[in-house]
Formats: C-alpha cells, structure tokens, sequence
C-alpha cells in the first residue's frame, strides 16, 4: 500500500491515505505486541520502587508534570520489560489526558498499590470496564495524532494480571482518573 501511494505522487487524498496507513500500521504493530504479550521475558527479582521512578523520569524529561511519591522500597519477582510497558502506558494516558499527574507507590497489606492520577475529564463509570477492551476508545472522533490505538490500557491490565494483580479505574480527587494496580508480593 505504501509502495502505491508512493508512485500516487502528492495531493489532498493521498495525503489522508497516507494517514490512514500509518494508523493502520500503528494499530496493527500495537495489537502484535498486545497478542505476543511480552514474549519469553522471564521475572527476576527488582527492585520496583526503582522501575517505577525511573519510568516517571523518563516522562519528566520529555516534559511531562508528574509528582511521585515512593513509601519505602520494594523488591520483588517481575519482567521488567514488560512492568515497565504497564507503566509507561498508564502514565501516558494519565499524561493525553490530564495536565498534571501523580504517581504513587507504596505497601498496602499483603501487597504493592501502584496509583496513576491526574486531573483530566475522567472516565464515567459506565466505561471503566470497557476501557480495558482492545481497541476500545472512548472518544472515537480522535485523530492519531491526539488519540490512541485503543491498547494501552488493555496491556497495563493484561501484564498486570500475567503479575499475579489487577488495575481498577476510580475517580481522582485531582478531578480526573485514578488508575488503581494492586500486585502480590
């Protein structure tokens, strides 16, 4: 496809085919990754207080307004590549639709509570359990360039749950979403 409208030359329509393409090529490389899970990673004991900061330092870098806030460390059994792909993706959502977002972690009984906020227009609750869909998207109108593929939540849960955990959508008090990942240790 990209080889014709290669040869199509320029204009109005080849440039939205050319988008849509390119959204077909980013939803189809974001479903791969999504089916494969993370593929053999295997688990190995980390220190998650660690991964978690520096995933907030990589957004903080790229300009993103992110408080964190780490109660002690932790160490345990995780793939890191993939945990990190879990985290990555709630920040990033937390960071499309919100200005400011917060990260927390911290023990909370026999486990880790991992939170992501912040202070966008949240999610009704008739849509938090579709959210984690593939491909679901609430606002459907959205381009590529402001909206997603519909998998970044999808994933988060699907790694946290091959963790052994779970992630539940609440509201914020910050007014926006509180993404909720509770892992045993």
């Amino acid at each position: 496809m990209n080889l014709q409208l290669a040869m199509l030359g320029d204009g109005p329509e080849v440039a939205e085919l050319k988008a849509d393409v390119a959204e077909m090529e980013k939803m189809v490389e974001g479903y791969l990754t999504f089916a494969r899970g993370e593929g053999d990673e295997q688990a190995v004991e980390i220190d998650l207080a660690a991964l978690i900061a520096d995933a907030v330092s990589a957004w903080k870098r790229n300009g993103a307004e992110i408080d964190l806030h780490i109660e002690g460390q932790f160490h345990m059994s995780l793939k890191p590549n993939a945990f990190g792909r879990c985290l990555d993706n709630l920040i990033a959502n937390a960071g499309r639709y919100g200005s400011h977002v917060w990260v927390r972690a911290g023990r909370r009984g026999d486990g880790i509570e991992i939170t992501v906020e912040d202070d966008g227009p949240g999610i009704p609750i008739e849509e938090r359990e579709n959210v984690f869909r593939p491909f679901y998207r609430l606002d459907r109108s959205r381009t590529p360039e402001t909206g997603g593929t519909g998998l970044g939540l999808a994933i988060a849960r699907d790694v946290a749950r091959a963790h052994g955990g779970e992630i539940e959508i609440e509201d914020s008090p910050h007014g926006g979403v509180r993404a909720r990942v509770n892992l045993p240790l």
